[in-house]
């Protein structure tokens, strides 16, 4: 039996009245009519006694009002509870994060567990190779990004940030001390690429396979994480790419960071599982959002 039509019953019931009951439900008389047909179909015996001038419950619709009030008012009264809990913002969201909890993540946090101090946040970083799959699995609830995503089952936020990237080499490489290049020099140095799962656009952000114009750019091998990046460059065994804020929290003594003119920007976003969307998920977001606002004014 449909729920449709014993909600249109209890409110006809009340209203006794097509054009009201219609009203009510954002339906249209006629749409009334027909789900009191139905209804009155499935039963087996007429409901309601209609006339020109009046409507009313027949015996039967009497005995089945009694016998389905409860029930009706108990679903009720669980969907309403259900959507009161659904806009709740508390308990625990967990956070993902790449690379290193720069200013716009941990300014974020504070913000959102201001405006919600019933729930807490737990940080949980994600391999640079494999952005997603934590947010799939369940294991983080929302993770911070690089922008934009092209992934159908994912959701995505308004960009955080727009900043330049550096190339972080050993202080043993040629460019080390420059205070800056361009992209197409990079034609001439073996940037270190990622191994895993990401996809194709993912890995081409992280470490481009050619130069705006063109230019082939060498491979330095594959690391699954920015630490394991940060070694290989340390080492001298290649460069690779840092979106500015990040570069400034991995800078180290055996590391030089060059600023590199002609790249897109990096913009850093949240994303999280379309199905899975919550109020706290949403509410994570807009304080996000607004933090990163504010800091640009400031």
């Amino acid at each position: 039996m449909e729920f449709r039509e014993l909600e249109c019953f209890i409110v006809l019931s009340e209203e006794l009245h097509f054009a009201r009951t219609a009203e009510r439900l954002y339906l249209s008389p006629g749409r009334v009519s027909q789900l009191m047909r139905s209804l009155e179909t499935r039963i087996g015996g007429r409901l309601f006694d209609r006339t020109s001038r009046r409507v009313r419950l027949t015996p039967l619709g009497e005995r089945f009002l009694a016998d389905l009030r409860p029930a009706y008012d108990g679903m009720a009264q669980a969907v309403t509870r259900a959507r009161a809990a659904a806009r709740e913002v508390t308990g625990v969201i967990r956070v993902g994060f790449l690379a290193t909890p720069t200013d716009v993540v941990t300014g974020s946090v504070r913000a959102f567990e201001r405006r919600n101090p019933g729930c807490a946040v737990e940080l949980v970083e994600i391999p640079l190779s494999d952005p997603f799959s934590k947010l799939r699995a369940g294991l983080v609830d929302i993770a911070f990004t690089l922008l934009p995503v092209d992934e159908p089952d994912l959701v995505t936020g308004e960009g955080l940030n727009h900043v330049s990237h550096l190339l972080g080499v050993s202080v043993r490489h040629p460019l080390a001390g420059r205070t800056g290049m361009g992209v197409e020099e990079l034609a001439s140095v073996p940037l270190i690429g990622l191994d895993g799962p990401a996809p194709r656009s993912w890995h081409e952000r992280i470490a481009p396979s050619v130069t705006p114009s063109g230019r082939p750019i060498p491979r330095a091998g594959k690391v699954a994480t920015t630490q394991e990046g940060l070694t290989q460059v340390a080492l001298n065994r290649g460069g690779m790419l840092f979106c500015t804020p990040t570069a400034l929290q991995l800078a180290r003594p055996d590391l030089s960071f060059v600023p590199v003119t002609g790249l897109p920007a990096s913009i850093l976003g949240l994303a999280w599982v379309r199905a899975r969307e919550t109020a706290a998920i949403r509410a994570f977001n807009e304080a996000a959002v607004r933090e990163s606002a504010m800091a640009l004014v400031a």
